[in-house]
């Protein structure tokens, strides 16, 4: 008799439904594809409205208002877990694993935060783990930097991770909107939540760098250790300026190894050349883009969030470990061994080249004397506009472009050229790709 591989969701919200469709509907493909019947036999939910949408797509499925009861059931081999947050699916996920069940889950919150815990865990239970789905939706990063590059030795791992923050920008820049403009537009077209902290903070993008890390350098990073800054500070004349000199500006998360040894990890908005691909990744997609000794630069870009591309990543996560099911395979673990200390660059350290934006005085000599201190403490200068400000008499903008410098210094410097009379507002600095 065929063997069947059965799964129980926890969560059926958006991306519970979307997985829900993707099962039923494309049951034919995936037994297929994975070489036996992969059904839904339990989901659960508080809201008996979302469980109603799953009745309306399989009516076999057991329907439960207690996630813990999935865990329990003898006809669940996979467990799902959608519901996110940290406390309760962190509860959720081991009990599944301790009662040997495999588990799937789109939750980088929960990994970012407990993953080594939980993946020791999944280890010691002889079980599985994935999650695809919590790091750039469909596009296949975790697979490719696991699998398919797991010979090379990773040098850099960057790109937009966050499709909230690049859809603001990009419709900042596209459509000459202002921030709350733009971050409202993105919230009527649900790529935004109603309380959008997460995304235009970076938080989401550090908890995601923070399993990339893990997986590329064998570093076990909570985002709390990852600098982050947000995009709510990028104005509208930065993307003006950046236009003038060559660049876009995009939301990025960076992870590389630098010549100490350190790993330098970070998440911010940045100023991207023209020339790159990731100056081309606009609205809510996401990129990757990777660096390996030996293959070079990888690309990858694709829906970074949404319905129907996590769903998609989550029933391959199920369909991966039902192969491994009917392989009579063992677990395979995610996280790469930690090789030696794994000190993360501080931000003060970084070697880059800087965007920074002045609101001066316009009056003669501030042009010369903000370049002489500049000079003073060993920040040289490759470009410069200035423009008098609009409504804003007796005031004047400089926008600079400088070479390579160390952050610690050049923020030394804008601090005490902050507390003299040349400027009228706090200096904005934007780092640039290198």
């Amino acid at each position: 008799m065929e063997r069947e591989i059965r799964v129980g969701l926890c969560g059926c919200g958006v991306i519970g439904e979307g997985l829900v469709k993707a099962l039923h509907e494309h049951a034919d493909i995936i037994r297929a594809r994975t070489g036996a019947p992969i059904r839904l036999t339990a989901a659960a939910d508080k809201d008996p409205a979302r469980l109603d949408l799953v009745r309306s797509h399989d009516t076999s499925v057991a329907l439960l208002d207690d996630a813990f009861e999935i865990p329990k059931r003898d006809d669940v081999d996979i467990v799902v877990e959608l519901i996110g947050g940290v406390e309760v699916a962190d509860r959720l996920v081991r009990e599944a694993l301790q009662a040997k069940k495999h588990v799937v889950t789109a939750n980088k919150a929960l990994l970012a935060e407990r993953g080594a815990s939980l993946f020791a865990l999944a280890e010691t239970n002889g079980c599985d783990l994935y999650f695809e789905a919590a790091v750039a939706g469909a596009i296949p990063v975790i697979r490719v930097i696991r699998e398919s590059l797991a010979s090379d030795r990773f040098l850099s791992v960057r790109g937009i991770i966050n499709g909230t923050s690049n859809y603001i920008l990009s419709s900042m820049a596209n459509e000459g909107a202002a921030f709350e403009e733009a971050l409202k537009a993105a919230q009527e077209a649900g790529f935004a939540e109603a309380d959008p902290t997460l995304d235009i903070t970076g938080g989401d993008a550090g908890h995601k760098l923070a399993l990339i890390a893990g997986l590329a350098f064998g570093a076990h990073v909570l985002p709390s250790q990852i600098p982050t800054e947000g995009i709510d500070q990028v104005d509208p004349r930065d993307i003006q300026y950046a236009r003038n000199f060559g660049y876009v500006i995009r939301p990025l998360a960076v992870a590389q190894r630098v010549d100490s040894g350190a790993l330098d990890l970070r998440v911010h908005p940045a100023l991207v050349p023209q020339s790159d691909p990731l100056a081309h990744v606009d609205g809510a997609l996401n990129a990757v883009a990777i660096q390996g000794e030996m293959v070079g630069p990888s690309f990858l870009s694709g829906l970074g969030a949404g319905a129907a591309p996590t769903a998609t990543s989550v029933a391959g996560d199920i369909v991966d470990i039902a192969r491994n099911l009917l392989a009579g395979a063992p677990m395979r673990t995610w996280y790469l061994p930690v090789e030696g200390e794994q000190r993360i660059q501080p931000l003060a350290d970084l070697s880059s080249r800087y965007y920074l934006r002045f609101s001066v005085r316009d009056e003669s000599g501030v042009l010369a004397s903000l370049s002489g201190k500049l000079g003073n403490a060993g920040i040289s200068i490759e470009k410069m506009v200035q423009d008098v400000e609009s409504g804003a008499e007796g005031t004047a903008t400089i926008a600079i472009l400088t070479h390579r410098a160390r952050e610690g210094d050049l923020r030394a410097s804008l601090a005490a050229i902050d507390e003299t009379h040349l400027t009228t507002a706090p200096t904005h600095l934007i780092r640039i790709v290198q």
